[in-house]
């Protein structure tokens, strides 16, 4: 699975990016040494450099909520949430001849 997460440092205060980037590349740390990740990275946009990003692979879905569900997550990578886009952020990764999960909302609201 593939997880997009965008974030968005309040202005282009070079502290403010440079807190966001470390925190960021930390949270890929912590994420890279959890099973069932398969690799990700940060980005930030080339046209708007207060929009950042953070992307990583899963072997499934559970591997990614147990990883957001232990203790490092939830103490250095649950406070950078505040600056995340509200929007949906797991996808499955689509390849020939797969079938895809059935196509229905999967929180409840």
């Amino acid at each position: 699975m593939l997880v997009v997460t965008r974030l968005r440092t309040p202005s282009p205060d070079p502290t403010a990016e440079q807190e966001l980037r470390g925190g960021l590349l930390h949270a890929l740390g912590i994420l890279a040494a959890k099973p069932g990740y398969d690799g990700g990275e940060v980005g930030r946009n080339v046209d708007d450099p207060t929009l950042w990003v953070l992307t990583t692979r899963w072997e499934n879905v559970g591997s990614y909520r147990r990883a957001l569900g232990s203790y490092e997550a939830k103490m250095h990578i649950q406070p950078l949430m505040v600056h995340a886009l509200d929007e949906p952020s797991a996808y499955e990764v689509v390849e020939e001849g797969t079938d895809l999960n059935e196509a229905q909302p999967r929180s409840i609201g």
